[in-house]
């Protein structure tokens, strides 16, 4: 109740305040009600009937892989230029494609195939064909599961960046790192449970990793690798002690904590105390893992940090490599410096006007780095238990856009995964003879949510959480497992 401002010593009520009382009291009745109401049938959940916090919790079974590092490349690379290598397109260059749409992208294609400006050989003892775009990555195809069958429902990038990374393409629901970190909690809880690293903003911004209507405690760490200080206000004012802050914490703490008992229906204020107490005890750890000087200059050359064209990827990729090393459970990394050839910075891989300039530009940023990632996780022991995935939030058209560039095209692409609990050497499902339809074992975004959790030891039919009156989860009303390519 609150207590009327014209109350004075000695006097009761006036007038007003009296029906201001009875007022208050009566609507604040109906809403305690209310919310009695809807807490019983589960649309309301205070915070302390939630896992809110971020202590490690157990698995549905055993995981295959502790870890998972995404590799998104922005812009989405085209998949007949990169590691579905389609002769036909070769042969039949020029000519017209059979049943193509020239709406099928986000402009208005030919209809007149393209071949790929790039020679492709196969590698390992998988024979899997790779682009000479990827020296690098061409030497781990034994260790990979390829997936040649993905599609998605969006030809714009940020609505299929959002599907790529929550399963619907509109704004709202949780990404699948936050999904991740609140079902399995964090290992390490100096350092966050879900981090995502970029260079230029990817196209849609924050959205596209934003935890949803799960609790906010639950959101990434954003960290910018252009900038002085990768984590924004991490540091602590030079003219502030430890002990200082530590104090300032505690009493912002016990008037947070009042504040809450009021409401304990907003579980975001549970967050809110989470968030001031992990950004204290990261000032220490997160400068130590985000140290890439820390490495030896073997290492920073093997990732390829003493180059212009590879220096921030392969700074993303050293420290992905350290956070997993120290519990950190999903990384992302929007890789890709230079657009080039028709690409802007925040969707380098968008070569609408000239594919082959483009390509060979975004693909020399990351080939090396991540290249590097994998070979230094295998001689570490960490690739068993670290799940590396690899891909964009849709493919390319097989028909020019231009003369020498392709359009967005959300019926075909390749991904490729890596790691703990992949079978390597794997080449899953089929696009058609020019790479414009995925046309044989089509993988879906839930059904490539469902087996990324299945390797963290997730049901994704169990992981739920209930949100106006309703439970969702991460692959919604479907997701298949990907059998064949589980170790």
């Amino acid at each position: 109740m609150r207590r009327s401002n014209r109350l004075q010593p000695g006097h009761g009520f006036d007038y007003e305040s009296r029906r201001s009382f009875l007022k208050n009291a009566g609507s604040g009745f109906g809403s305690l009600a209310l919310t009695g109401l809807l807490s019983e049938q589960g649309i309301l959940k205070s915070a302390g009937a939630e896992e809110d916090g971020l202590e490690a919790r157990q698995p549905h079974f055993v995981p295959k892989a502790k870890s998972i590092i995404w590799l998104f490349m922005p812009g989405s690379p085209s998949q007949v230029d990169t590691f579905d290598y389609k002769p036909m397109l070769q042969k039949k260059d020029g000519e017209k494609l059979e049943g193509a749409d020239p709406k099928t992208g986000f402009f208005t294609t030919s209809g007149k195939l393209l071949k790929s400006p790039f020679k492709f050989q196969q590698h390992g003892e998988s024979g899997a064909w790779v682009s000479e775009i990827f020296p690098h990555i061409s030497q781990h195809v034994d260790d990979m599961s390829f997936l040649y069958s993905c599609f998605s429902r969006s030809n714009n990038h940020t609505p299929a960046m959002l599907e790529m990374n929550s399963g619907a393409f509109l704004q709202g629901r949780p990404c699948m790192g936050s999904w991740v970190t609140y079902g399995l909690g964090t290992e390490n809880q100096n350092l966050p449970g879900f981090v995502v690293m970029h260079g230029a903003m990817p196209r849609g911004g924050n959205p596209i990793w934003a935890p949803g209507f799960l609790p906010k405690v639950y959101q990434p760490t954003a960290i910018d690798g252009r900038s002085q200080q990768p984590i924004s206000n991490l540091s602590r004012l030079g003219s502030m002690t430890d002990r200082q802050q530590r104090t300032q914490l505690d009493l912002l703490n016990e008037l947070n904590a009042s504040h809450q008992k009021l409401r304990p229906h907003e579980a975001d204020l549970a967050a809110r105390l989470e968030s001031f107490e992990l950004a204290y005890r990261m000032q220490t750890a997160a400068p130590e893992a985000l140290d890439v000087k820390e490495e030896s200059e073997t290492i920073q050359k093997l990732y390829g940090v003493d180059q212009k064209e590879t220096e921030l990827v392969a700074r993303q990729c050293i420290t992905a490599r350290r956070m997993v090393e120290r519990g950190v459970r999903f990384i992302q990394i929007y890789a890709g410096t230079n657009g080039g050839g028709g690409g802007v910075a925040d969707v380098p891989w968008d070569g609408h006007s000239d594919i082959g300039l483009n390509h060979r530009i975004a693909a020399k940023s990351v080939d090396q780095p991540i290249g590097a990632l994998l070979a230094d996780l295998k001689a570490r022991g960490l690739l068993d238990s670290t799940l590396v995935v690899w891909g964009g939030e849709f493919g390319r058209t097989s028909d020019s856009q231009g003369s020498q560039g392709r359009d967005h095209n959300p019926n075909a692409f390749t991904m490729w995964m890596a790691g703990g609990g992949i079978k390597g050497g794997v080449q899953y499902g089929a696009s058609d003879d020019f790479g414009y339809k995925a046309v044989h074992n089509r993988v879906g975004v839930n059904d490539l949510h469902a087996t990324l959790l299945h390797l963290m030891g997730i049901d994704h039919m169990k992981l739920t959480y209930r949100f106006n009156g309703r439970d969702y989860r991460l692959t919604d009303l479907g997701g298949e497992l990907i059998h064949e390519i589980i170790a």
